[in-house]
Protein backbone atom coordinates (compact mmCIF):
# COMPACT_ATOMS: atom_id res chain seq x y z
CA UNK A 1 0.00 0.00 0.00
CA UNK A 2 1.33 3.45 -0.89
CA UNK A 3 2.10 6.02 1.80
CA UNK A 4 -0.77 8.17 0.52
CA UNK A 5 -3.20 5.29 0.97
CA UNK A 6 -1.84 4.53 4.44
CA UNK A 7 -2.35 8.15 5.48
CA UNK A 8 -5.92 8.05 4.20
CA UNK A 9 -6.63 4.77 5.98
CA UNK A 10 -5.32 6.11 9.31
CA UNK A 11 -7.66 9.08 9.07
CA UNK A 12 -10.62 7.00 7.89
CA UNK A 13 -10.36 4.35 10.62
CA UNK A 14 -9.45 6.93 13.26
CA UNK A 15 -12.65 8.83 12.50
CA UNK A 16 -14.65 5.60 12.49
CA UNK A 17 -13.47 4.73 16.00
CA UNK A 18 -14.03 8.27 17.24
CA UNK A 19 -17.52 8.50 15.77
CA UNK A 20 -18.51 5.26 17.51
CA UNK A 21 -17.27 6.44 20.90
CA UNK A 22 -14.23 4.16 21.12
CA UNK A 23 -12.10 7.20 21.91
CA UNK A 24 -12.89 10.75 22.99
CA UNK A 25 -11.26 14.16 22.86
CA UNK A 26 -7.57 13.93 22.02
CA UNK A 27 -7.12 10.47 23.54
CA UNK A 28 -5.83 7.48 21.61
CA UNK A 29 -3.19 7.12 18.94
CA UNK A 30 -2.43 5.05 15.84
CA UNK A 31 0.78 4.04 14.08
CA UNK A 32 1.49 2.13 10.87
CA UNK A 33 4.83 0.74 9.73
CA UNK A 34 6.11 1.89 6.33
CA UNK A 35 9.28 1.30 4.35
CA UNK A 36 11.45 3.81 6.20
CA UNK A 37 9.86 4.06 9.64
CA UNK A 38 6.35 4.76 10.82
CA UNK A 39 3.40 7.04 10.29
CA UNK A 40 1.77 8.13 13.55
CA UNK A 41 -1.02 10.34 14.76
CA UNK A 42 0.31 13.64 16.14
CA UNK A 43 0.33 14.54 19.82
CA UNK A 44 -2.86 16.09 21.18
CA UNK A 45 -4.74 15.24 17.97
CA UNK A 46 -8.34 14.06 17.81
CA UNK A 47 -8.79 10.77 15.95
CA UNK A 48 -12.03 12.16 14.57
CA UNK A 49 -10.33 15.10 12.85
CA UNK A 50 -7.04 13.81 11.47
CA UNK A 51 -5.44 15.38 8.39
CA UNK A 52 -3.49 12.99 6.13
CA UNK A 53 -0.99 15.75 5.31
CA UNK A 54 -0.03 16.49 8.92
CA UNK A 55 0.39 12.95 10.25
CA UNK A 56 3.77 12.40 11.87
CA UNK A 57 6.40 10.51 9.90
CA UNK A 58 9.21 9.13 12.06
CA UNK A 59 12.34 7.18 11.22
CA UNK A 60 13.46 3.81 12.55
CA UNK A 61 14.77 5.46 15.73
CA UNK A 62 11.60 7.43 16.34
CA UNK A 63 12.95 10.79 15.15
CA UNK A 64 10.43 13.09 13.47
CA UNK A 65 10.99 13.37 9.73
CA UNK A 66 7.93 15.38 8.69
CA UNK A 67 4.48 16.44 9.79
CA UNK A 68 3.33 17.51 13.23
CA UNK A 69 5.09 16.26 16.36
CA UNK A 70 4.31 12.59 16.93
CA UNK A 71 2.15 11.27 19.76
CA UNK A 72 3.80 11.56 23.15
CA UNK A 73 3.10 7.85 23.60
CA UNK A 74 5.17 6.92 20.56
CA UNK A 75 7.59 5.12 22.88
CA UNK A 76 4.85 2.56 23.60
CA UNK A 77 4.43 1.86 19.90
CA UNK A 78 8.16 1.55 19.29
CA UNK A 79 8.52 -0.82 22.27
CA UNK A 80 5.92 -3.16 20.77
CA UNK A 81 7.35 -2.96 17.24
CA UNK A 82 10.79 -3.79 18.60
CA UNK A 83 9.50 -7.09 19.97
CA UNK A 84 7.07 -7.86 17.13
CA UNK A 85 8.85 -7.49 13.78
CA UNK A 86 5.79 -8.73 11.88
CA UNK A 87 3.49 -6.08 13.37
CA UNK A 88 2.36 -3.61 10.73
CA UNK A 89 0.19 -1.34 12.86
CA UNK A 90 -0.72 -0.49 16.45
CA UNK A 91 -3.84 1.04 17.97
CA UNK A 92 -3.86 2.49 21.49
CA UNK A 93 -7.17 3.72 22.89
CA UNK A 94 -8.71 4.82 26.18
CA UNK A 95 -11.89 2.88 25.32
CA UNK A 96 -14.38 2.94 28.19
CA UNK A 97 -15.05 -0.73 28.89
CA UNK A 98 -11.46 -1.87 28.41
CA UNK A 99 -10.28 0.86 30.78
CA UNK A 100 -13.00 -0.14 33.25
CA UNK A 101 -11.69 -3.70 33.33
CA UNK A 102 -8.16 -2.37 33.83
CA UNK A 103 -9.35 -0.54 36.97
CA UNK A 104 -10.83 -3.61 38.67
CA UNK A 105 -8.92 -4.71 41.76
CA UNK A 106 -9.74 -8.42 41.54
CA UNK A 107 -8.80 -9.37 37.97
CA UNK A 108 -5.97 -11.74 37.09
CA UNK A 109 -3.14 -9.81 35.45
CA UNK A 110 -2.35 -12.87 33.32
CA UNK A 111 -5.96 -13.13 32.14
CA UNK A 112 -7.90 -9.94 32.92
CA UNK A 113 -10.74 -11.03 30.64
CA UNK A 114 -11.60 -14.75 30.49
CA UNK A 115 -12.18 -16.53 27.15
CA UNK A 116 -15.90 -15.79 26.90
CA UNK A 117 -16.24 -16.08 23.11
CA UNK A 118 -14.23 -17.76 20.35
CA UNK A 119 -13.94 -14.43 18.53
CA UNK A 120 -12.15 -12.87 21.48
CA UNK A 121 -9.68 -15.77 21.54
CA UNK A 122 -9.22 -15.60 17.75
CA UNK A 123 -8.55 -11.86 17.59
CA UNK A 124 -6.94 -11.14 20.97
CA UNK A 125 -5.40 -14.43 22.03
CA UNK A 126 -3.76 -13.93 25.42
CA UNK A 127 -4.38 -10.49 26.89
CA UNK A 128 -2.05 -9.37 29.68
CA UNK A 129 -2.58 -6.56 32.22
CA UNK A 130 0.39 -4.39 33.21
CA UNK A 131 0.52 -2.38 36.46
CA UNK A 132 -0.22 1.34 36.57
CA UNK A 133 2.41 3.80 35.34
CA UNK A 134 1.99 7.56 35.26
CA UNK A 135 1.44 9.04 31.78
CA UNK A 136 4.76 9.61 30.06
CA UNK A 137 6.68 7.36 32.49
CA UNK A 138 9.44 5.95 30.32
CA UNK A 139 9.83 2.87 32.54
CA UNK A 140 6.54 1.74 31.00
CA UNK A 141 8.47 1.14 27.77
CA UNK A 142 10.53 -1.58 29.48
CA UNK A 143 7.42 -3.17 30.99
CA UNK A 144 5.78 -3.26 27.56
CA UNK A 145 8.90 -4.73 25.94
CA UNK A 146 8.95 -7.57 28.46
CA UNK A 147 5.52 -8.84 27.39
CA UNK A 148 5.10 -7.65 23.78
CA UNK A 149 6.91 -10.64 22.30
CA UNK A 150 4.26 -13.02 23.65
CA UNK A 151 1.21 -10.74 23.66
CA UNK A 152 -0.01 -8.62 20.76
CA UNK A 153 -2.72 -7.14 23.02
CA UNK A 154 -1.68 -5.43 26.24
CA UNK A 155 -3.92 -3.72 28.78
CA UNK A 156 -2.40 -0.88 30.81
CA UNK A 157 -3.91 -0.53 34.28
CA UNK A 158 -6.09 2.58 34.69
CA UNK A 159 -5.13 3.59 31.16
CA UNK A 160 -6.23 1.45 28.22
CA UNK A 161 -5.30 -1.16 25.61
CA UNK A 162 -2.43 -1.37 23.13
CA UNK A 163 -3.16 -3.75 20.24
CA UNK A 164 -0.83 -4.70 17.38
CA UNK A 165 -1.86 -6.29 14.10
CA UNK A 166 -0.38 -7.35 10.78
CA UNK A 167 -1.97 -4.22 9.30
CA UNK A 168 -4.13 -1.33 10.50
CA UNK A 169 -7.44 -2.99 9.68
CA UNK A 170 -6.46 -6.08 11.70
CA UNK A 171 -5.34 -3.96 14.66
CA UNK A 172 -8.59 -1.96 14.61
CA UNK A 173 -10.77 -5.08 14.38
CA UNK A 174 -8.91 -6.69 17.30
CA UNK A 175 -9.23 -3.50 19.37
CA UNK A 176 -12.97 -3.41 18.69
CA UNK A 177 -13.32 -7.09 19.67
CA UNK A 178 -11.45 -6.39 22.92
CA UNK A 179 -13.74 -3.48 23.75
CA UNK A 180 -16.90 -5.46 23.03
CA UNK A 181 -15.68 -8.41 25.11
CA UNK A 182 -14.75 -6.08 27.97
CA UNK A 183 -18.29 -4.71 27.84
CA UNK A 184 -19.70 -8.24 27.84
CA UNK A 185 -17.48 -9.23 30.77
CA UNK A 186 -18.63 -6.26 32.85
CA UNK A 187 -22.28 -7.07 32.08
CA UNK A 188 -21.74 -10.65 33.27
CA UNK A 189 -19.85 -9.87 36.48
CA UNK A 190 -21.61 -11.29 39.48
CA UNK A 191 -22.97 -14.21 37.49
CA UNK A 192 -21.51 -17.68 37.06
CA UNK A 193 -19.65 -17.71 33.76
CA UNK A 194 -19.55 -20.56 31.27
CA UNK A 195 -16.24 -19.79 29.60
CA UNK A 196 -14.40 -21.75 26.94
CA UNK A 197 -12.44 -24.74 28.19
CA UNK A 198 -8.64 -24.87 27.93
CA UNK A 199 -9.05 -27.49 25.20
CA UNK A 200 -11.38 -25.24 23.21
CA UNK A 201 -9.01 -22.30 23.59
CA UNK A 202 -6.02 -24.40 22.51
CA UNK A 203 -7.88 -25.54 19.41
CA UNK A 204 -8.67 -21.93 18.48
CA UNK A 205 -5.01 -20.97 19.00
CA UNK A 206 -3.95 -23.79 16.67
CA UNK A 207 -6.34 -22.63 13.95
CA UNK A 208 -5.80 -18.88 14.40
CA UNK A 209 -2.32 -18.28 15.85
CA UNK A 210 -1.47 -14.73 16.86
Amino acid sequence: MSETKIREEICLLGKSMFDRGLTVGSSGNISVRNDDGWLMTPTNSCLGRLDPATLSKVDAKGNLLSGDKQTKESFLHLSVYGERPTAGAIVHLHSTHSVAVSCLADVDSKQPIPPITPYYVMKIGNLVLLPYYAPGDMTLANAVKEVAGKHHAILLANHGPIVAGKDLESAVYATEELEETAKLYLLLRGNRLKILTPEQVAELHRKWPQ
